[in-house]
């Protein structure tokens, strides 16, 4: 899960598996979710790809400790 932000300011927290696509926009980014959603958030695109990075690196550093 990352937590990123829509446009009026609201924190919303994403379930990072889910994000197909991003659009980059006009000071916002547009995800595509493989639900059909669409989701307008203030971070641009690299800012999401890296929170998607880190939040996989979590989980995967938190699965080698389970083995």
């Amino acid at each position: 899960m990352v937590k990123l932000h829509k446009l009026n300011g609201a924190e919303i927290t994403v379930n990072a598996e889910l994000i197909e696509s991003i659009e980059p926009g006009q000071g916002a980014s547009l995800l595509c979710l493989a639900t059909g959603n669409k989701l307008m958030v203030c971070e641009g695109t690299e800012e999401v790809v890296q929170k998607v990075i880190e939040y996989r690196r979590k989980v995967n550093a938190e699965a080698k400790t389970i083995n």
